[in-house]
Protein backbone atom coordinates (compact mmCIF):
# COMPACT_ATOMS: atom_id res chain seq x y z
CA UNK A 1 0.00 0.00 0.00
CA UNK A 2 2.99 2.35 0.94
CA UNK A 3 4.45 1.76 -3.02
CA UNK A 4 0.43 2.70 -4.22
CA UNK A 5 0.02 5.94 -1.89
CA UNK A 6 3.27 7.26 -3.02
CA UNK A 7 2.70 6.96 -6.91
CA UNK A 8 -0.98 8.42 -6.15
CA UNK A 9 0.37 11.18 -3.83
CA UNK A 10 2.94 12.24 -6.97
CA UNK A 11 0.70 12.19 -9.48
CA UNK A 12 -2.23 14.38 -7.14
CA UNK A 13 0.45 16.70 -7.16
CA UNK A 14 1.20 17.11 -11.03
CA UNK A 15 -2.34 17.54 -11.63
CA UNK A 16 -3.45 19.12 -8.68
CA UNK A 17 -2.04 22.69 -10.22
CA UNK A 18 -3.18 25.87 -10.97
CA UNK A 19 -2.64 25.45 -14.83
CA UNK A 20 -5.42 22.74 -14.39
CA UNK A 21 -8.27 25.35 -14.14
CA UNK A 22 -8.33 27.23 -17.24
CA UNK A 23 -9.28 23.85 -19.63
CA UNK A 24 -11.89 22.67 -16.92
CA UNK A 25 -15.24 23.37 -15.94
CA UNK A 26 -14.07 24.60 -12.18
CA UNK A 27 -12.78 27.76 -14.04
CA UNK A 28 -16.54 28.89 -14.37
CA UNK A 29 -17.07 29.36 -10.28
CA UNK A 30 -13.20 30.57 -10.10
CA UNK A 31 -14.74 33.37 -11.90
CA UNK A 32 -16.32 34.58 -9.07
CA UNK A 33 -15.89 35.87 -5.66
CA UNK A 34 -19.43 36.44 -4.37
CA UNK A 35 -20.07 33.38 -2.42
CA UNK A 36 -23.74 32.47 -3.95
CA UNK A 37 -22.43 33.68 -7.51
CA UNK A 38 -19.83 30.65 -7.03
CA UNK A 39 -22.33 28.45 -5.30
CA UNK A 40 -24.52 28.65 -8.64
CA UNK A 41 -21.83 28.89 -10.76
CA UNK A 42 -20.31 25.69 -9.39
CA UNK A 43 -23.91 23.94 -9.26
CA UNK A 44 -25.22 25.21 -13.13
CA UNK A 45 -20.90 24.32 -14.28
CA UNK A 46 -21.14 20.58 -12.85
CA UNK A 47 -24.23 20.17 -14.24
CA UNK A 48 -23.53 20.58 -17.91
CA UNK A 49 -20.02 18.82 -17.45
CA UNK A 50 -20.29 15.78 -19.78
CA UNK A 51 -19.11 15.27 -23.27
CA UNK A 52 -16.97 17.01 -24.85
CA UNK A 53 -14.56 19.33 -23.00
CA UNK A 54 -14.37 22.64 -25.72
CA UNK A 55 -18.19 21.72 -26.10
CA UNK A 56 -18.38 22.28 -22.22
CA UNK A 57 -16.93 25.66 -21.96
CA UNK A 58 -18.55 27.31 -24.55
CA UNK A 59 -21.74 25.88 -22.93
CA UNK A 60 -20.77 27.55 -18.96
CA UNK A 61 -20.01 30.57 -21.00
CA UNK A 62 -23.23 30.99 -23.38
CA UNK A 63 -24.92 30.08 -20.20
CA UNK A 64 -22.88 31.54 -16.84
CA UNK A 65 -21.36 34.70 -18.67
CA UNK A 66 -24.02 35.94 -21.68
CA UNK A 67 -27.20 34.47 -20.29
CA UNK A 68 -26.86 35.15 -16.85
CA UNK A 69 -24.43 38.65 -17.33
CA UNK A 70 -21.65 37.63 -15.22
CA UNK A 71 -23.72 37.96 -12.49
CA UNK A 72 -25.79 34.26 -11.17
CA UNK A 73 -27.24 35.33 -8.10
CA UNK A 74 -29.15 37.94 -9.19
CA UNK A 75 -30.38 36.47 -12.04
CA UNK A 76 -31.84 33.95 -10.34
CA UNK A 77 -33.54 36.14 -8.12
CA UNK A 78 -34.39 38.55 -10.49
CA UNK A 79 -36.62 35.47 -11.87
CA UNK A 80 -35.66 36.74 -15.93
CA UNK A 81 -34.83 33.39 -16.48
CA UNK A 82 -39.04 32.93 -16.71
CA UNK A 83 -38.81 34.50 -20.48
CA UNK A 84 -36.50 32.57 -21.50
CA UNK A 85 -38.07 30.11 -24.66
CA UNK A 86 -38.26 26.79 -23.33
CA UNK A 87 -37.18 25.13 -26.88
CA UNK A 88 -33.28 27.03 -26.66
CA UNK A 89 -30.84 25.43 -26.44
CA UNK A 90 -27.54 25.44 -24.30
CA UNK A 91 -25.64 22.30 -23.88
CA UNK A 92 -26.23 19.28 -25.45
CA UNK A 93 -29.61 17.76 -24.20
CA UNK A 94 -30.04 20.39 -21.41
CA UNK A 95 -32.41 23.34 -22.94
CA UNK A 96 -33.53 26.79 -21.44
CA UNK A 97 -36.39 24.45 -19.90
CA UNK A 98 -33.85 22.43 -18.11
CA UNK A 99 -32.59 25.83 -16.88
CA UNK A 100 -35.36 27.18 -15.96
CA UNK A 101 -35.89 24.25 -13.90
CA UNK A 102 -32.79 24.78 -11.92
CA UNK A 103 -33.30 28.85 -11.33
CA UNK A 104 -36.70 28.39 -10.38
CA UNK A 105 -35.12 25.63 -7.70
CA UNK A 106 -32.33 28.01 -6.47
CA UNK A 107 -34.54 31.03 -5.81
CA UNK A 108 -36.65 29.15 -3.63
CA UNK A 109 -33.59 27.45 -1.66
CA UNK A 110 -31.81 30.83 -1.70
CA UNK A 111 -35.38 32.77 -0.48
CA UNK A 112 -35.37 30.14 2.44
CA UNK A 113 -31.69 29.18 3.71
CA UNK A 114 -29.59 31.76 2.29
CA UNK A 115 -26.93 29.21 1.05
CA UNK A 116 -27.36 25.50 -0.57
CA UNK A 117 -24.81 24.70 1.48
CA UNK A 118 -27.55 24.26 4.41
CA UNK A 119 -29.07 21.23 2.67
CA UNK A 120 -25.78 19.69 2.90
CA UNK A 121 -25.32 20.30 6.54
CA UNK A 122 -25.56 17.33 9.16
CA UNK A 123 -25.85 14.69 6.27
CA UNK A 124 -23.80 12.64 4.02
CA UNK A 125 -22.60 13.64 0.52
CA UNK A 126 -25.57 11.33 -0.81
CA UNK A 127 -27.87 12.53 1.78
CA UNK A 128 -27.58 16.53 0.78
CA UNK A 129 -27.58 15.32 -3.48
CA UNK A 130 -31.37 14.19 -2.63
CA UNK A 131 -31.75 17.21 -0.28
CA UNK A 132 -31.32 19.59 -3.12
CA UNK A 133 -33.49 17.23 -5.73
CA UNK A 134 -36.28 17.48 -3.65
CA UNK A 135 -36.20 21.04 -2.95
CA UNK A 136 -35.69 21.55 -7.02
CA UNK A 137 -38.62 19.19 -7.33
CA UNK A 138 -41.09 21.10 -4.72
CA UNK A 139 -41.45 24.16 -6.97
CA UNK A 140 -40.94 22.56 -10.13
CA UNK A 141 -44.69 20.22 -9.56
CA UNK A 142 -42.78 17.69 -7.77
CA UNK A 143 -41.40 16.21 -11.26
CA UNK A 144 -37.39 15.50 -11.10
CA UNK A 145 -34.47 16.70 -13.27
CA UNK A 146 -32.82 13.79 -15.62
CA UNK A 147 -29.86 16.40 -15.16
CA UNK A 148 -28.70 15.68 -11.67
CA UNK A 149 -28.63 11.83 -10.83
CA UNK A 150 -30.61 10.10 -8.33
CA UNK A 151 -28.10 8.73 -5.27
CA UNK A 152 -30.67 6.70 -3.94
CA UNK A 153 -31.36 3.02 -4.97
CA UNK A 154 -34.63 2.42 -6.38
CA UNK A 155 -37.20 -0.97 -7.27
CA UNK A 156 -34.16 -3.11 -9.02
CA UNK A 157 -31.96 -0.28 -9.99
CA UNK A 158 -29.01 0.80 -8.55
CA UNK A 159 -28.05 4.25 -7.09
CA UNK A 160 -26.07 6.32 -9.85
CA UNK A 161 -22.99 7.29 -9.07
CA UNK A 162 -24.03 11.13 -9.16
CA UNK A 163 -20.54 11.98 -10.72
CA UNK A 164 -21.23 15.59 -10.92
CA UNK A 165 -23.01 16.25 -8.15
CA UNK A 166 -19.75 14.66 -6.05
CA UNK A 167 -17.29 16.73 -8.72
CA UNK A 168 -19.70 20.25 -7.35
CA UNK A 169 -18.91 18.69 -3.67
CA UNK A 170 -15.07 18.57 -4.28
CA UNK A 171 -15.00 22.37 -5.75
CA UNK A 172 -17.19 24.00 -2.71
CA UNK A 173 -15.57 21.86 0.27
CA UNK A 174 -12.01 21.06 -0.28
CA UNK A 175 -9.79 23.69 0.76
CA UNK A 176 -6.60 22.99 -1.29
CA UNK A 177 -5.65 26.52 -2.05
CA UNK A 178 -4.44 25.95 -5.40
CA UNK A 179 -7.63 24.28 -7.69
CA UNK A 180 -10.76 23.60 -5.50
CA UNK A 181 -12.21 26.61 -3.75
CA UNK A 182 -13.25 25.93 -0.65
CA UNK A 183 -16.19 28.12 0.62
CA UNK A 184 -18.18 25.24 2.68
CA UNK A 185 -17.93 23.47 5.75
CA UNK A 186 -20.35 21.29 4.74
CA UNK A 187 -19.48 18.65 4.02
CA UNK A 188 -16.10 17.60 5.71
CA UNK A 189 -13.39 16.62 3.22
CA UNK A 190 -12.89 13.44 4.78
CA UNK A 191 -17.02 12.73 3.88
CA UNK A 192 -16.74 13.33 0.45
CA UNK A 193 -17.06 10.93 -2.31
CA UNK A 194 -15.14 10.28 -5.33
CA UNK A 195 -16.46 11.66 -8.70
CA UNK A 196 -16.48 8.97 -10.86
CA UNK A 197 -16.33 9.16 -14.18
CA UNK A 198 -14.45 6.49 -17.24
CA UNK A 199 -11.33 8.02 -16.95
CA UNK A 200 -11.27 7.28 -12.93
CA UNK A 201 -12.86 3.83 -13.32
CA UNK A 202 -10.68 2.65 -15.65
CA UNK A 203 -7.41 3.33 -13.87
CA UNK A 204 -8.82 2.22 -10.27
CA UNK A 205 -9.77 -0.59 -11.63
CA UNK A 206 -5.95 -0.99 -13.01
CA UNK A 207 -4.85 0.02 -9.78
CA UNK A 208 -6.55 -2.96 -8.17
CA UNK A 209 -8.63 -0.45 -6.75
CA UNK A 210 -12.01 -1.22 -7.38
CA UNK A 211 -13.77 -4.65 -7.88
CA UNK A 212 -17.12 -4.28 -8.98
CA UNK A 213 -17.37 -3.50 -12.60
CA UNK A 214 -20.42 -1.22 -12.99
CA UNK A 215 -19.92 2.73 -12.30
CA UNK A 216 -22.73 3.16 -9.71
CA UNK A 217 -22.63 4.31 -6.09
CA UNK A 218 -21.39 0.60 -4.47
CA UNK A 219 -18.82 1.22 -6.86
CA UNK A 220 -18.25 5.18 -5.79
CA UNK A 221 -18.42 3.95 -2.05
CA UNK A 222 -15.77 0.86 -2.45
CA UNK A 223 -13.04 2.87 -4.24
CA UNK A 224 -13.38 6.19 -1.50
CA UNK A 225 -13.00 3.50 1.13
CA UNK A 226 -9.73 2.32 -0.42
CA UNK A 227 -8.69 5.75 -0.93
CA UNK A 228 -9.66 6.94 2.93
CA UNK A 229 -7.24 4.02 4.41
CA UNK A 230 -4.49 5.97 2.07
CA UNK A 231 -5.70 9.43 2.88
CA UNK A 232 -8.28 9.79 5.88
CA UNK A 233 -8.83 13.47 6.10
CA UNK A 234 -9.00 14.15 2.49
CA UNK A 235 -9.26 10.80 0.18
CA UNK A 236 -10.61 12.89 -2.68
CA UNK A 237 -7.43 14.07 -3.70
CA UNK A 238 -6.69 11.09 -5.54
CA UNK A 239 -9.04 12.30 -8.04
CA UNK A 240 -6.44 14.72 -9.42
CA UNK A 241 -4.29 11.52 -9.97
CA UNK A 242 -7.05 8.76 -11.23
CA UNK A 243 -8.62 11.30 -13.60
CA UNK A 244 -5.58 13.15 -14.48
CA UNK A 245 -3.52 9.77 -15.09
CA UNK A 246 -6.30 8.19 -16.58
CA UNK A 247 -7.00 10.75 -19.15
CA UNK A 248 -3.30 11.68 -20.30
CA UNK A 249 -2.97 8.04 -20.63
CA UNK A 250 -0.29 7.42 -17.86
CA UNK A 251 1.02 4.25 -17.75
CA UNK A 252 0.45 3.18 -14.19
CA UNK A 253 1.87 0.36 -12.69
CA UNK A 254 -0.47 -2.65 -10.76
CA UNK A 255 -0.47 -2.95 -7.34
CA UNK A 256 2.29 -4.53 -5.98
CA UNK A 257 1.81 -6.21 -2.93
CA UNK A 258 4.68 -5.53 0.21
Amino acid sequence: MNHLKMMLDEKAQQYNCASFIANDPISFPHSFSRREDIEIAALLASVIAWGNRKMILRSGSKMLYEIMRSAPYDYVMSGEWESLDDRMNIHRTFFASDFKYICRGLQSVYSKYGTMEQLFEGCSPWEGIENLRKELAAVNGGAYTRHISNPMPGKGKPASACKRMHMMLRWLCRKDGIVDIGIWNSPHPSQLMVPIDVHVARTARMLGLVSRKQNDRRTVEELTAKLRELSPDDPVKYDFALFGAGEAGDALPAEQKE
